[in-house]
Order: structure tokens, then C-alpha cells, then sequence
């Protein structure tokens, strides 16, 4: 169901791109297409809060931008608080007055998850406060289950999606122009 609604929204994409990471992939999902459509983002952040329903999370925070709106539909759905983090001269910071308070439970959501890089600054961030960090979910895990959180790590859907290192990326061999279509390095 998750990968129909990828499908109909146009957020699955075919080409030469680069991620986040600084990896290169012929494949990437731009989960910014699907929340483009309320009803299919409520579908996802509905199922996501029912996974993460058991963690008992009192406040869900997400990285600017892909765990922004998905934090509030799952947090909407777990009846619990709404926050993201932003980087601030590269360092991932609550901003906007938002705070968390020692031991408060805390899930951090992201919607596509490859490294883990964002959501490990997230943690990292909320340890330094005091808080209790209680899970991670995404829509998509495309780690090929090699990302540990050191918390329980729960998503919607695995996709096994093909990444290269830039110094060994067939399609820049093949001269294929690269694309940088994350909040990263906005196209």
C-alpha cells in the first residue's frame, strides 16, 4: 500500500541523484510528493503512529524538512506534541522556543531513513537535554537494515534501492548528470 501511494503521488523517482549522505543513487524518494496530497500524508502518518503506538512517546520531533509534517500527522494520531529541529550553522538545534524536558519519552520520525545521519543528530541533540528518546520511525528505511539507532527503529516499508559511493557511481561514469533534489541541496 505505502509503495502504490509513492507510486500515485510521483515520489519515487528514476535517475542520477545525489542524497543527503553525499551517496549517489539511481533512485530516490522525494517524500515531499506524497504530503503534496493531505489524504495520502494522513494515510502514512496514521500507520507510522500505530507502530510507534507501543513506545508511549509524550512528544515526537522530526528534522527539518522531511520529519517536519510527518511529525505532526503521527504526534496528532499518538495525541502527543509536535517539534522539529533545524540546523542552525550546521548543528541540528531546537529552535522556535521549543524545548523538551529531562525524561520526557520522545520518538524521533524522519521519512526516509538511508544513513541515519539527520536522525543520529536529532538523538544526540535530545541526549544532551535530558531526554528520554524512545524509538525512531520512518516511512522508508532504505539502510538494508544496517542503521542502528541504539533505540527500537520502526518503518513502513524497506526498499532496497541501489546507492553508490561518488568515487564509484556508475552513472557518473557514464557522465550522467547528478541531481540534488533534498532539503540539502535544493534543485
Amino acid at each position: 500500500m505505502i509503495e502504490e501511494i509513492l507510486e500515485k503521488t510521483g515520489a519515487l523517482l528514476s535517475g542520477h541523484f545525489v542524497l543527503s549522505s553525499g551517496k549517489h543513487s539511481s533512485r530516490y524518494v522525494q517524500c515531499a510528493r506524497l504530503f503534496e496530497f493531505p489524504e495520502y500524508g494522513d494515510i502514512v502518518g496514521k500507520k507510522l503512529a500505530e507502530l510507534l503506538k507501543k513506545y508511549d512517546a509524550e512528544t515526537v520531533i522530526g528534522p527539518a524538512m522531511g520529519g517536519v509534517i510527518l511529525s505532526y500527522v503521527v504526534a496528532r494520531y499518538l495525541k502527543a506534541r509536535s517539534l522539529f529541529t533545524e540546523r542552525e550553522n550546521g548543528v541540528m538545534k531546537l529552535r522556535r522556543g521549543f524545548t523538551v524536558k529531562p525524561g520526557e519519552k520522545v520518538a524521533v520520525v524522519e521519512d526516509v531513513v538511508t544513513t541515519g545521519g539527520s536522525v543520529k543528530e536529532v538523538i544526540e541533540l535530545l541526549k544532551s537535554l535530558g531526554a528520554n528518546v524512545v524509538c525512531v520511525g520512518s516511512i522508508i528505511d532504505r539502510s538494508g537494515g544496517r542503521v542502528d539507532f541504539g533505540v527500537p527503529f520502526e518503518s513502513l516499508l524497506k526498499l532496497d534501492l541501489p546507492v553508490y559511493e561518488p568515487n564509484d557511481c556508475p552513472l557518473c561514469k557514464q557522465g550522467i548528470p547528478a541531481e540534488k533534489p533534498g532539503s540539502k541541496g535544493l534543485k
